[in-house]
């Protein structure tokens, strides 16, 4: 079978390091095809490459058999390649049939905009994808998921012939990725060629024909077939050897006493009457799905919100946290955002800033005076335990890959020693290898004394790392229940609470 898109030997330099190295990747029609490796592999760049947003260096793109090049991102939607970038790239001001088709409104920039087809059309590819949102709805007002299924309808509304998926399902529910994955199957049958880009190896094996793995800007496995091949196999071609995740261990912290406490506690967001409390060195997970009110409930902890009734505590006494500063500084109190991009780090500044934000103020002392030495002794430990891949601690944040971005978000928590850390989506496009070290460094947080609040829509993940797991739906606390580290039992446990409670409301 003549393959529908060819990249043969591409290479990608950037200052000070060479991104791809003479890459070669080879699309069949009405495939899927996965493409995977490690944070800073290249999978990214690979992915700009073909969709025009960067020129390779050296190398070539075939297009049905014949020399193509792409300009630009128009360049490439115009021969039919479409994207779902990892980074969302949406306009949070515009709505969300504005989004969607953004690109035929603004090459018809002397027409009228019929906003009334503008809408019907998007209600068709929302409803594709079973999401009930108001077309006209500004995109700010969405969740992280949300805009995620939003990036997926604009994608699927170009119709392209080639469709990237850089890390979809990173923000999804599993019955939202259920929904995405038969529109993907649909697309293949259809004569689509999909290329796949995900951590999740039980979803590249569920839902791909074929793979390439890179490893360190080069291949490790050239455009072959799923058939035979197993998770063991992906992984030491991705990483060069086997698996080693440590395993799900008992710990018993009833004893110690508690750090956050939350009774009856009402929101200005609306939350109503929600209970719980961590303990010094307890991993407590909150689990609910998209909507339950998880992270908005971080940020009514922190002080981003107003708590409008019930009772917040910190070592046991009542407090008023009336901004994220005092939650951190008076507190200790620390966030890991979902949202590494406009709420984790600040994508202009270094790596080096970035990892110290959260200790400047402890680190310049009462006369303020603050060095990049002193910063570098405090942070560069925890950047090399989940080795960030970077040039140099100068290099701009917005330059390093999804994956590096968010390892450098926990590391600074990390660096900061904070006493109660929430960590909301941590390993969201982090690789396997690195959630193995960030699941280790979260439990030996926890048995040195700081208690954690994990809040993950991976279940598999809050089994593996939480010691106890209460349960949202619609902004309440339906349920908690002890983990026992079967993930079948307690799985089950979870979600027939939420749909019990669903039931009842």
């Amino acid at each position: 079978m003549t393959p529908i898109f060819e990249a043969k030997g591409v290479q990608k330099a950037f200052p000070g390091v060479m991104a791809l190295k003479g890459v070669t990747l080879s699309l069949l029609p009405g495939s899927v095809h996965a493409l995977l490796g490690e944070n800073g592999a290249g999978k990214s760049t690979l992915i700009k490459v073909i969709t025009g947003v960067h020129q390779p260096t050296a190398g070539t793109l075939l297009l049905d058999g014949q020399q193509a090049q792409f300009h630009n991102p128009r360049d490439a939607i115009a021969k039919g390649i479409g994207v779902v970038h990892q980074e969302r790239n949406l306009f949070p001001r515009f709505s969300v049939a504005e989004n969607i088709f953004l690109e035929q409104i603004g090459s018809s920039y002397l027409k009228p905009v019929d906003y009334a087809r503008l809408n019907r059309e998007a209600r068709r590819w929302l409803d594709a994808l079973e999401l009930d949102i108001d077309p006209a709805t500004p995109v700010s007002d969405l969740s992280v998921a949300r805009m995620q299924l939003v990036e997926i309808a604009k994608a699927l509304s170009l119709q392209s012939r080639v469709l990237l998926l850089d890390e979809p399902t990173a923000s999804l529910t599993s019955s939202e990725t259920d929904r995405l994955f038969q529109i993907v199957r649909r697309l293949r049958d259809d004569g689509t060629s999909l290329v796949f880009v995900s951590h999740k190896l039980e979803e590249v094996q569920e839902i791909c024909d074929r793979v390439t793995v890179l490893r360190d800007g080069a291949n490790a496995c050239e455009s072959r077939s799923m058939e035979g091949v197993t998770r063991h196999d992906l992984v030491q071609m991705m990483i060069g050897r086997a698996e080693g995740e440590g395993a799900w261990r008992a710990r018993d912290t009833s004893a110690q006493p508690e750090v956050l406490g939350l009774t009856d506690v009402s929101t200005s967001l609306g939350h109503r009457d929600v209970s719980l409390s961590v303990r010094k060195g307890e991993i407590v997970g909150l689990y609910g799905l998209v909507g339950a009110g998880r992270t908005e409930l971080a940020k009514s902890i922190l002080g981003q919100s107003a708590v409008t009734g019930g009772e917040v505590r910190v070592d046991g006494k009542p407090v008023r946290i009336r901004s994220v500063f005092e939650a951190i500084h008076t507190h200790g109190l620390g966030y890991v955002s979902e949202d590494r991009k406009t709420e984790g780090l600040i994508l202009q500044h270094s790596v080096l800033a970035n990892a110290g934000v959260p200790i400047w103020r402890k680190l310049g002392g009462a006369l303020g005076t603050l060095t990049d030495g002193k910063i570098r002794d405090a942070v560069l430990p925890y950047l090399r335990k989940l080795e960030v891949k970077t040039p140099s601690l100068a290099q701009t944040a917005a330059n390093l890959s999804g994956g590096n971005q968010q390892k450098i978000s926990v590391a600074k928590w990390l660096a900061a020693g904070v006493r109660l850390l929430i960590v909301d989506e941590p390993s969201v496009g982090i690789d396997i290898k690195t959630k193995a070290y960030l699941h280790e460094l979260l439990r030996e947080l926890a048995d040195n004394g700081t208690s954690i609040l994990l809040i993950t829509s991976d279940l598999p993940e809050m089994i593996a790392v939480a010691d106890r797991i209460v349960v949202m739906d619609g902004y309440r606390v339906t349920g908690e229940l002890p983990n026992t580290g079967e993930y079948d039992s307690v799985s089950r446990a979870v979600m027939d609470r939420i749909h019990e409670m669903g039931e009842v409301g």
